[in-house]
């Protein structure tokens, strides 16, 4: 790992469903100015491409 890669900061946000994570974490990423991932996303993306594979 580069030393560039070693100080980009990540910060997580967890709790049950519902509980707003998704709404704190992009309002935090803006205040910030950093970039948001919702992960919650992308998992649902994947569960949907693997049912259209007869995967799940």
């Amino acid at each position: 790992m580069s030393e560039d890669q070693a100080s980009i900061p990540v910060i997580t946000v967890d709790g049950p469903s519902g509980s707003g994570k998704g709404t704190v974490a992009m309002r935090l990423a803006q205040d910030l100015g950093w970039h948001f991932l919702d992960s919650g996303a992308l998992y649902r993306l994947v569960a949907v491409a693997a049912m259209d594979r007869g995967i799940a």
